[in-house]
C-alpha cells in the first residue's frame, strides 16, 4: 500500500506561496515631496505677488481685485487638492502660509503708498506679523521653541483683512468711490489685529512662564 501522506484539510490551507510573499501595497509617502499639484499652485500664487504689486502701483487695481481673487480661489484649490489626494508635504506646509501672507501684506503696502488705505493700517499689520515671527525666531535662536496654536481672533483677523483687502480693491478699481462700509473695516482690521498681535504674545510668555 501507499504510505500515507499527511496533508491539510482544504478548507484550512494557507494562501499560495506566490501571494504569501507579496509584500502589503502602501500608500507612497509624500512628506518630503516637492512637485506636487499642490505646491505648484501654492508657488504660482506667490509668483503672483509681484504682478498684484505692479497693477496697484499703477492703479490697475480692477485687475488686481481679480489676481487677489485668483489667489483666493487657487488656495482653496490646492488645498482641496492636498487633502483628496493626500499630497500633504512639508514643503507645502511651510510655503501656503508664506505665500499667503506675502500677498495680504503687499496689498496692504501697496494701497497705503498709493492712498487707498491709511498708512498707519498698513504699519500695524506689518509689525504685527513681524513681532509674531521675529519672536518665534528668537525662541528657536535660544532653544525655546515656542507651542503657539492658532486662535479665534487670529483667524477673525485674517478674516478681516481679505475682506477689507478685496473691498478696497473692487471699490478703488471700479471707481465706486468711497465707502462707509470701507471704513467700518478700517478699524475692525486695526482692533483684531492689535488683538491678536497682543493674544499671540501673552500665549508666548504663558508657555515660557
Amino acid at each position: 500500500m501507499p504510505e500515507a501522506v499527511d496533508r491539510p484539510p482544504a478548507d484550512k490551507a494557507g494562501p499560495p506561496a506566490e501571494a504569501a510573499t507579496l509584500p502589503p501595497r502602501i500608500n507612497p509617502a509624500v512628506e518630503d515631496a516637492y512637485f506636487t499639484w499642490p505646491n505648484v499652485i501654492t508657488f504660482a500664487r506667490l509668483c503672483a505677488v509681484p504682478g498684484a504689486v505692479w497693477l496697484v502701483l499703477n492703479h490697475r487695481l480692477d485687475l488686481a481685485f481679480w489676481v487677489f481673487v485668483a489667489a483666493g480661489v487657487s488656495d482653496a484649490v490646492d488645498g482641496w487638492l492636498a487633502r483628496i489626494r493626500h499630497s500633504r508635504s512639508t514643503l507645502g506646509a511651510i510655503l501656503d502660509p508664506v505665500a499667503d501672507k506675502a500677498l495680504l501684506v503687499s496689498i496692504y503696502v501697496t494701497l497705503a503708498g498709493i492712498g487707498v488705505l491709511p498708512d498707519w493700517l498698513a504699519i500695524l499689520v506689518v509689525f504685527r506679523d513681524l513681532l509674531i515671527v521675529g519672536g518665534v525666531l528668537v525662541l528657536y535662536v535660544l532653544g525655546q521653541p515656542p507651542r503657539i496654536r492658532p486662535i479665534f481672533v487670529s483667524k477673525l483677523n485674517t478674516a478681516l483683512q481679505i475682506t477689507l483687502a478685496a473691498g478696497a480693491l473692487l471699490l478703488a478699481g471700479y471707481g465706486m468711490g468711497d465707502s462707509v462700509i470701507i471704513d467700518v473695516f478700517i478699524w475692525l482690521v486695526a482692533a483684531s489685529t492689535f488683538a491678536s498681535g497682543a493674544a499671540y504674545v501673552t500665549q508666548a510668555a504663558r508657555g515660557r512662564a
